[in-house]
């Protein structure tokens, strides 16, 4: 069982690896507004960050409210984060962080 847990994240992991900054940044934003993933972490205090800087490398999200319906990549990523444990997610997340 733990195998078959650790290939979930390893899986997303591999998805984020492949992403850029500004869908990283996006996917941030969707897991730290999510009502849907339990973080350890403050939520707002992550949100603001990922939305600080992605403010700052993105126009459209300056803008406006990007929707988030444009990015499929981003809309399985987050199904499959809210498929996993809190630890999983927890994971995830922290990785997240540490590759922006």
């Amino acid at each position: 069982m733990n195998n078959n847990i650790d290939d979930k994240v390893k899986d997303v992991i591999n998805i984020i690896n492949n992403m850029d900054v500004k869908n990283k940044l996006r996917l941030g934003l969707c897991m730290s507004s999510s009502a849907y993933t339990n973080l350890k972490y403050n939520k707002s205090h992550i949100h603001s960050i990922f939305d600080k800087r992605l403010k700052e490398i993105d126009n459209e999200h300056l803008t406006s409210y990007v929707n988030i319906r444009k990015y499929p990549t981003l809309l399985y990523v987050m199904a499959k984060i809210m498929e996993m444990n809190n630890n999983q997610q927890n994971q995830i997340a922290l990785y997240l962080l540490n590759s922006i």
